[in-house]
Protein backbone atom coordinates (compact mmCIF):
# COMPACT_ATOMS: atom_id res chain seq x y z
CA UNK A 1 0.00 0.00 0.00
CA UNK A 2 1.95 3.45 -1.16
CA UNK A 3 2.65 5.42 1.87
CA UNK A 4 0.65 9.00 1.60
CA UNK A 5 3.06 11.88 2.96
CA UNK A 6 0.55 15.23 3.65
CA UNK A 7 1.77 18.29 1.77
CA UNK A 8 2.89 20.44 4.48
CA UNK A 9 5.96 17.58 5.34
CA UNK A 10 6.73 16.72 1.57
CA UNK A 11 9.62 19.55 2.28
CA UNK A 12 11.28 16.31 4.00
CA UNK A 13 11.79 14.06 1.42
CA UNK A 14 14.23 14.14 -1.53
CA UNK A 15 13.46 16.66 -4.47
CA UNK A 16 12.06 14.08 -6.54
CA UNK A 17 9.91 12.75 -4.45
CA UNK A 18 8.87 16.37 -3.74
CA UNK A 19 6.28 16.97 -6.89
CA UNK A 20 2.75 18.11 -5.83
CA UNK A 21 -0.03 18.21 -8.08
CA UNK A 22 -1.61 21.43 -10.05
CA UNK A 23 -3.58 23.36 -7.19
CA UNK A 24 -6.23 25.61 -7.83
CA UNK A 25 -7.68 27.73 -4.91
CA UNK A 26 -11.43 27.94 -5.55
CA UNK A 27 -13.27 31.28 -4.18
CA UNK A 28 -17.17 30.96 -4.05
CA UNK A 29 -19.07 34.15 -4.80
CA UNK A 30 -22.78 33.52 -3.78
CA UNK A 31 -25.81 35.90 -3.30
CA UNK A 32 -26.75 39.58 -3.87
CA UNK A 33 -24.31 42.26 -3.72
CA UNK A 34 -24.18 44.80 -1.29
CA UNK A 35 -26.40 44.51 2.50
CA UNK A 36 -28.22 41.12 3.18
CA UNK A 37 -29.69 40.29 5.63
CA UNK A 38 -28.74 38.95 9.39
CA UNK A 39 -28.65 35.56 8.36
CA UNK A 40 -26.95 35.54 5.45
CA UNK A 41 -24.95 39.27 4.43
CA UNK A 42 -24.74 40.23 1.45
CA UNK A 43 -21.50 39.97 -1.06
CA UNK A 44 -19.32 43.13 -0.53
CA UNK A 45 -15.33 43.72 -0.71
CA UNK A 46 -14.88 43.47 3.21
CA UNK A 47 -16.80 40.05 3.60
CA UNK A 48 -14.46 38.32 0.29
CA UNK A 49 -11.60 40.27 0.62
CA UNK A 50 -10.04 37.72 3.60
CA UNK A 51 -11.15 34.87 1.33
CA UNK A 52 -9.52 36.68 -1.85
CA UNK A 53 -6.02 37.42 -0.19
CA UNK A 54 -6.06 33.57 1.43
CA UNK A 55 -7.13 32.26 -2.09
CA UNK A 56 -4.22 34.41 -4.06
CA UNK A 57 -1.35 33.60 -1.28
CA UNK A 58 -1.77 29.99 -1.01
CA UNK A 59 1.54 28.08 -2.02
CA UNK A 60 2.11 26.51 -5.10
CA UNK A 61 -0.99 28.03 -6.81
CA UNK A 62 -1.74 27.43 -10.96
CA UNK A 63 -4.63 29.17 -10.61
CA UNK A 64 -7.85 31.26 -8.42
CA UNK A 65 -11.31 29.57 -9.88
CA UNK A 66 -14.49 31.88 -9.47
CA UNK A 67 -17.79 30.33 -8.42
CA UNK A 68 -20.20 33.38 -9.04
CA UNK A 69 -23.91 32.94 -8.48
CA UNK A 70 -25.70 35.95 -7.87
CA UNK A 71 -28.10 37.91 -9.43
CA UNK A 72 -26.44 41.28 -9.24
CA UNK A 73 -26.75 44.34 -6.40
CA UNK A 74 -24.76 47.22 -5.53
CA UNK A 75 -22.63 48.17 -8.41
CA UNK A 76 -20.11 50.40 -6.02
CA UNK A 77 -19.28 46.56 -4.14
CA UNK A 78 -19.30 44.82 -7.80
CA UNK A 79 -17.04 47.27 -9.13
CA UNK A 80 -14.93 47.05 -5.76
CA UNK A 81 -14.90 43.07 -5.63
CA UNK A 82 -13.78 43.02 -9.26
CA UNK A 83 -10.99 45.24 -8.75
CA UNK A 84 -9.58 43.55 -5.59
CA UNK A 85 -9.65 40.57 -7.85
CA UNK A 86 -7.50 42.18 -10.51
CA UNK A 87 -5.10 43.72 -8.47
CA UNK A 88 -4.15 40.30 -6.67
CA UNK A 89 -4.24 38.48 -10.28
CA UNK A 90 -1.66 40.66 -11.26
CA UNK A 91 0.45 40.96 -8.16
CA UNK A 92 0.28 37.29 -8.37
CA UNK A 93 0.58 36.97 -12.03
CA UNK A 94 -2.25 34.01 -11.04
CA UNK A 95 -4.85 33.16 -13.71
CA UNK A 96 -8.18 33.76 -12.94
CA UNK A 97 -11.40 31.14 -13.91
CA UNK A 98 -14.93 32.60 -13.44
CA UNK A 99 -17.25 29.60 -13.27
CA UNK A 100 -21.50 30.39 -13.33
CA UNK A 101 -23.26 28.68 -11.64
CA UNK A 102 -27.11 29.78 -11.94
CA UNK A 103 -26.44 33.38 -12.77
CA UNK A 104 -23.87 35.80 -13.13
CA UNK A 105 -25.95 38.78 -14.34
CA UNK A 106 -25.91 42.68 -13.85
CA UNK A 107 -23.03 42.93 -10.51
CA UNK A 108 -22.16 39.42 -10.94
CA UNK A 109 -21.54 39.52 -14.31
CA UNK A 110 -18.97 42.14 -13.61
CA UNK A 111 -17.16 40.13 -11.14
CA UNK A 112 -16.70 37.14 -13.75
CA UNK A 113 -15.43 39.75 -15.97
CA UNK A 114 -12.55 39.94 -13.26
CA UNK A 115 -11.70 36.35 -14.39
CA UNK A 116 -9.33 35.91 -17.53
CA UNK A 117 -12.02 32.59 -18.82
CA UNK A 118 -15.59 32.82 -17.95
CA UNK A 119 -17.36 29.25 -17.99
CA UNK A 120 -20.59 28.90 -17.69
CA UNK A 121 -23.22 26.15 -17.75
CA UNK A 122 -25.96 25.51 -20.72
CA UNK A 123 -28.74 26.58 -18.57
CA UNK A 124 -27.13 29.50 -16.31
CA UNK A 125 -28.50 33.44 -17.05
CA UNK A 126 -25.41 35.50 -18.09
CA UNK A 127 -25.67 39.39 -19.12
CA UNK A 128 -28.18 41.72 -17.98
CA UNK A 129 -25.57 44.48 -18.40
CA UNK A 130 -27.79 47.61 -17.57
CA UNK A 131 -28.37 49.64 -14.07
CA UNK A 132 -32.10 49.61 -12.27
CA UNK A 133 -33.00 51.84 -9.53
CA UNK A 134 -36.89 51.32 -8.25
CA UNK A 135 -39.36 52.27 -5.90
CA UNK A 136 -42.90 52.92 -4.73
CA UNK A 137 -45.29 56.24 -4.69
CA UNK A 138 -47.35 56.36 -1.47
CA UNK A 139 -48.33 59.75 -1.61
CA UNK A 140 -51.61 59.28 -3.17
CA UNK A 141 -51.86 56.61 -0.31
CA UNK A 142 -51.08 59.21 2.58
CA UNK A 143 -53.32 61.30 0.91
CA UNK A 144 -56.31 59.31 1.73
CA UNK A 145 -55.36 58.33 5.37
CA UNK A 146 -54.79 62.11 5.91
CA UNK A 147 -51.44 62.03 6.41
CA UNK A 148 -49.06 65.41 6.10
CA UNK A 149 -46.06 64.94 4.82
CA UNK A 150 -42.62 66.98 6.29
CA UNK A 151 -39.35 67.27 4.79
CA UNK A 152 -37.14 70.43 6.26
CA UNK A 153 -33.67 70.17 4.00
CA UNK A 154 -31.02 72.52 2.94
CA UNK A 155 -30.23 72.08 -0.83
CA UNK A 156 -33.01 71.32 -3.12
CA UNK A 157 -32.25 68.08 -4.35
CA UNK A 158 -31.33 66.26 -1.40
CA UNK A 159 -35.03 64.89 -0.70
CA UNK A 160 -35.10 64.21 -4.59
CA UNK A 161 -37.28 60.97 -4.91
CA UNK A 162 -38.66 61.47 -1.75
CA UNK A 163 -41.77 58.30 -2.41
CA UNK A 164 -44.43 60.16 0.41
CA UNK A 165 -44.27 63.10 -2.46
CA UNK A 166 -45.22 63.30 -6.31
CA UNK A 167 -43.08 62.03 -8.49
CA UNK A 168 -40.84 65.38 -9.65
CA UNK A 169 -39.59 65.13 -13.90
CA UNK A 170 -36.37 66.86 -12.24
CA UNK A 171 -35.10 64.15 -9.96
CA UNK A 172 -36.14 61.69 -12.69
CA UNK A 173 -33.66 63.18 -15.03
CA UNK A 174 -31.21 63.80 -12.48
CA UNK A 175 -31.39 60.19 -11.54
CA UNK A 176 -31.21 58.95 -15.28
CA UNK A 177 -28.18 60.99 -15.70
CA UNK A 178 -26.90 59.06 -12.71
CA UNK A 179 -27.37 55.69 -13.62
CA UNK A 180 -25.41 56.71 -17.67
CA UNK A 181 -22.64 57.63 -15.83
CA UNK A 182 -22.39 53.86 -14.14
CA UNK A 183 -23.57 52.66 -17.20
CA UNK A 184 -20.61 53.98 -19.30
CA UNK A 185 -18.23 52.52 -16.53
CA UNK A 186 -19.58 48.92 -16.48
CA UNK A 187 -20.24 49.03 -20.33
CA UNK A 188 -16.62 49.75 -20.54
CA UNK A 189 -15.21 47.39 -18.40
CA UNK A 190 -16.95 44.60 -20.08
CA UNK A 191 -15.20 46.12 -23.43
CA UNK A 192 -11.82 45.88 -22.37
CA UNK A 193 -12.04 42.35 -20.33
CA UNK A 194 -14.34 40.69 -23.43
CA UNK A 195 -12.95 41.76 -26.45
CA UNK A 196 -14.57 39.52 -28.53
CA UNK A 197 -17.59 40.54 -27.98
CA UNK A 198 -20.25 40.18 -30.94
CA UNK A 199 -20.29 43.39 -32.52
CA UNK A 200 -23.22 43.24 -35.03
CA UNK A 201 -25.59 42.66 -31.68
CA UNK A 202 -26.51 45.77 -28.65
CA UNK A 203 -25.55 43.60 -25.39
CA UNK A 204 -25.84 46.66 -23.20
CA UNK A 205 -29.85 47.04 -23.01
CA UNK A 206 -29.96 44.92 -19.50
CA UNK A 207 -30.95 41.47 -21.23
CA UNK A 208 -29.86 38.22 -19.87
CA UNK A 209 -29.02 35.30 -22.35
CA UNK A 210 -28.83 31.39 -21.27
CA UNK A 211 -24.79 30.54 -21.51
CA UNK A 212 -24.88 28.36 -25.37
CA UNK A 213 -26.82 32.01 -26.12
CA UNK A 214 -23.60 34.05 -24.08
CA UNK A 215 -20.92 31.77 -25.57
CA UNK A 216 -22.01 32.70 -29.18
CA UNK A 217 -22.16 36.60 -28.06
CA UNK A 218 -18.65 36.39 -26.71
CA UNK A 219 -19.61 37.37 -23.19
CA UNK A 220 -18.22 33.65 -22.25
CA UNK A 221 -15.50 31.57 -23.05
CA UNK A 222 -16.62 28.03 -22.85
CA UNK A 223 -19.39 25.82 -21.44
CA UNK A 224 -18.73 23.36 -18.76
CA UNK A 225 -18.15 23.14 -15.29
CA UNK A 226 -15.53 23.88 -12.25
CA UNK A 227 -14.58 20.53 -11.89
CA UNK A 228 -14.34 19.21 -15.54
CA UNK A 229 -12.58 22.12 -17.28
CA UNK A 230 -10.21 22.33 -14.30
CA UNK A 231 -9.26 18.60 -15.22
CA UNK A 232 -8.91 19.05 -18.88
CA UNK A 233 -6.53 22.31 -17.87
CA UNK A 234 -4.37 20.74 -15.25
CA UNK A 235 -4.87 16.59 -15.37
CA UNK A 236 -6.88 14.38 -13.33
CA UNK A 237 -4.96 14.65 -10.83
CA UNK A 238 -5.38 18.72 -9.83
CA UNK A 239 -6.16 19.76 -6.05
CA UNK A 240 -8.83 21.54 -5.69
CA UNK A 241 -8.87 23.48 -2.68
CA UNK A 242 -11.70 25.26 -1.44
CA UNK A 243 -11.05 28.65 0.62
CA UNK A 244 -13.80 28.52 3.02
CA UNK A 245 -16.06 31.47 2.93
CA UNK A 246 -15.18 34.13 5.38
CA UNK A 247 -19.01 34.64 6.33
CA UNK A 248 -18.71 30.80 6.88
CA UNK A 249 -22.10 28.76 7.55
CA UNK A 250 -25.17 29.38 10.18
CA UNK A 251 -23.43 26.22 12.98
CA UNK A 252 -19.67 28.27 12.62
CA UNK A 253 -21.05 31.60 13.21
CA UNK A 254 -22.87 30.24 16.25
CA UNK A 255 -19.83 28.59 17.49
CA UNK A 256 -17.68 31.73 16.70
CA UNK A 257 -20.27 34.04 18.53
CA UNK A 258 -20.40 31.17 21.64
CA UNK A 259 -19.62 33.53 24.82
CA UNK A 260 -18.13 32.10 28.18
CA UNK A 261 -20.22 29.43 30.12
CA UNK A 262 -22.09 28.45 26.86
CA UNK A 263 -22.14 24.91 25.63
CA UNK A 264 -19.72 25.96 22.35
CA UNK A 265 -17.45 28.05 24.54
CA UNK A 266 -13.85 27.20 24.08
CA UNK A 267 -14.02 25.66 20.85
CA UNK A 268 -10.51 25.36 19.17
CA UNK A 269 -10.47 27.38 15.72
CA UNK A 270 -9.45 24.34 13.65
CA UNK A 271 -12.82 22.44 14.59
CA UNK A 272 -14.94 25.51 13.55
CA UNK A 273 -12.87 26.27 10.21
CA UNK A 274 -13.30 22.60 9.58
CA UNK A 275 -17.40 23.04 10.22
CA UNK A 276 -16.93 26.46 7.76
CA UNK A 277 -15.07 23.71 4.87
CA UNK A 278 -17.49 21.04 5.08
CA UNK A 279 -20.45 23.48 4.84
CA UNK A 280 -19.05 25.60 1.70
CA UNK A 281 -18.54 22.40 -0.02
CA UNK A 282 -21.21 21.19 0.29
CA UNK A 283 -22.87 24.32 -0.99
CA UNK A 284 -20.50 23.98 -3.75
CA UNK A 285 -21.95 20.52 -4.66
CA UNK A 286 -18.50 18.81 -4.75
Amino acid sequence: MPLTVPTWMRFLLPRRFRQTPPRVAVVRLSGVIGTGSPFRPGLSVSTVAPSLERAFTMPGLAAVALVVNSPGGSPVQSHLIYRRIRALAAEKEIKVFAFVEDAAASGGYMIACAADEIVADPASLVGSIGVVSAGFGFDRLIERLGVERRVHTQGEAKAMLDPFRPENPQDVARLKEIQADVQTLFTGLVRERRPKLDGSRDLFTGAVWTGRQALDLGLVDELGDLRGTLRARYGDKVELRLVAETRGSWLARLLRRAGPGQAAAGIPDAVIAAVEERAAWARLGL
